[in-house]
């Protein structure tokens, strides 16, 4: 896992085999609608966003990386500027306790490539890294599989059920230590 950070004007944020994450750009609003905007892509959340949802999205994550230095990325295929996802870390509160989530979204062509999995364990070695966290989390509703999945392939243990937003959620965790730095 090859991890840069660099904090202005939307540069890379992190490189993987395959992929490049970066900041978030404003031009980015139509390529977050593509993801979030699909019914099956988002079929685990409590409805489909609209673009003005994608347009919050996206400013929300530049007060994330002006508040805390991270958010969530746009995640693009090397060798090209398309953004084909996001992934990152958010902090979330759950039951009252702060913890820093890994989580992660795709355009539905570009599921089954293992890329979540990869940007994925990029950004948890990042938030061991890079933003001091001791313990990460993702929130995973439980009719997700594909999403289990991709925490289950980062060797994150289901922990416990919470309620999240109303929504019942299963708590995926790793701490530092359970961590391997050397595996790519």
């Amino acid at each position: 896992m090859s991890v840069e950070t660099q904090t202005r004007n939307g540069e890379l944020v992190l490189e993987t085999e395959r992929l490049r994450l970066r900041r978030f750009r404003h031009e980015d609003v139509d390529a977050v609608f593509a993801i979030i905007g699909d019914d099956v892509a988002m079929q685990h959340y409590p409805r489909t966003f609209d673009r003005d949802d994608a347009r919050q999205w996206v400013d929300r994550n530049l007060r994330r990386y002006a508040e805390h230095g991270h958010g969530l990325f746009a995640v693009m295929l090397k060798g090209s500027d398309e953004v084909i996802g996001d992934c990152g870390v958010i902090l979330q509160v759950v039951e009252g306790e702060k913890h820093l989530e890994v989580g992660y979204h795709f355009r539905r062509d570009h599921w089954g490539q293992g890329y979540a999995t990869e940007a994925a364990r990029a950004c948890t070695g990042l938030a061991f890294q890079s933003f001091g966290a001791e313990k990460i989390i993702s929130l995973i509703r439980r009719e997700n599989v594909p999403s289990r999945r991709v925490a289950e392939r980062n060797r994150m243990k289901m922990e416990r059920q919470v309620i999240h937003y109303n929504l019942p959620h299963l708590v995926y965790a790793m701490k530092r230590e359970e961590f391997d730095f050397d595996r790519p």
